[in-house]
């Protein structure tokens, strides 16, 4: 369920053979309230708001494309900035509450809001600045920055710059109790499903034991594969954090995110430490481009904070059982994140890690395969 949307967060891709939850995935950006939670987040709003108004000669004058307004708050703020023309598009209903803040603020005659897919509408000019917020979990989850790359393919003139530019992600090895709660969920959903077995078995004649196996995977995909939302504390992270992909909004393609694959090395910082699973988030930057460049460059970053959180959190990824570690261990990570075949706007990761103790042993690798839904 990715609460990450768009300050714009509605207009999120095109319908068009892209996976069964279309109408859900929409309907969910068409509430008020799901636009609240986003307008909330105050490290999300400050660094959107700093973005465009410390740096207001790439707006002053200038033809602007929201994609995925959502509220409306994105081209508001352009228009604020000296924008000349504002295209603020928006996949859902949330257009029309779009279309009311506008209005209310005075500024129709600068922002015309678009109802419909990026993919499919047209637009009687080229724009200046791409303004979106399309980051997901762990930045990729919801493929929203397809319908952003469409955008730039198709409206953004050649010296048009991208808000934000560029965007990371990032993984690092952390210590947390979630394990143990999620491990003693497995085992007593494993519990109550022999029970199960053997009261069938008793009162009514049929032995299910040959749906064990299968209700075994379902429920260790459910309770210990599927990454968790978290808020972590600085104090979580036991080691180094490495980035895993580096995207340059200006020129990265579809085929760049739909499999990230990356090959990196984490030193553990702690001494005589459980390993529990690896944090994952991402930052983003609004640098203007190089032969325009920001005037002030701005980092957005979901990194674990004490009090700097956003709804992004982070993404944990468990490993069970733990294993121990101690200061000057170096870990080699195999990464590989794909999106789900039955839901494109749903990822896959397959995370090899290879563990050589300071001693200078190495431990045997270990392959985990987890679900961020």
């Amino acid at each position: 369920m990715g609460t990450s949307a768009n300050a714009a967060a509605g207009g999120r891709g095109n319908p068009v053979d892209k996976g069964v939850d279309y109408a859900q995935y929409f309907c969910t950006y068409a509430f008020l309230y799901h636009q609240k939670e986003m307008l909330s987040d105050r490290v999300r709003m400050d660094a959107y708001f700093n973005a465009i108004f410390e740096n207001k000669h790439h707006f002053n004058g200038k033809t602007v494309l929201d994609v995925g307004t959502g509220s409306g708050i994105l081209a508001i703020w352009s228009a604020q900035a000296g924008a000349r023309k504002v295209y603020a598009v928006e996949a859902t209903k949330m257009s029309e509450h779009a279309r009311s803040l506008v209005r209310a603020n005075n500024l129709q005659n600068i922002i015309e809001v678009i109802e419909g897919s990026m993919e499919e509408i047209t637009l009687p000019e080229k724009v200046d600045v791409i303004i979106s917020e399309w980051m997901g979990y762990f930045l990729l989850r919801e493929s929203m920055f397809d319908s952003v790359i469409c955008a730039r393919d198709r409206w953004l003139k050649p010296t048009g710059v991208m808000y934000p530019s560029h965007a990371r992600m990032w993984m690092a090895p952390i210590r947390t109790g979630i394990g143990d709660h999620k491990m003693g969920d497995y085992q007593s959903a494993m519990d109550d499903w022999h029970n199960f077995v053997d009261e069938t078995k008793t009162y009514y004649g049929v032995d299910m034991s040959t749906l064990t196996k299968p209700f075994s995977e379902e429920q260790r995909k459910y309770y210990l594969q599927t990454s968790l939302w978290s808020n972590l504390h600085p104090h979580q992270v036991i080691g180094t954090a490495a980035i895993i992909k580096e995207i340059d909004c200006l020129t990265a393609t579809v085929n760049d995110i739909e499999k990230v694959r990356s090959k990196f090395s984490l030193a553990i910082t702690m001494d005589n430490m459980k390993l529990c699973g690896f944090g994952g988030w991402f930052d983003v930057h609004f640098r203007g481009r190089g032969e325009d460049p920001a005037e002030q460059e701005i980092e957005l970053t979901t990194a674990p904070s004490v009090d700097c959180g956003t709804h992004w959190g982070q993404q944990v990824f468990l490993l069970h059982p733990p294993t121990h570690v101690s200061e000057g261990d170096n870990l080699t990570i195999s990464f590989l994140m794909s999106r789900s075949k039955e839901n494109h706007r749903l990822m896959e990761v397959e995370l090899g890690c290879e563990i050589q103790q300071h001693s200078g042993k190495l431990l045997a690798p270990s392959k985990h395969k987890y679900y961020i839904e």
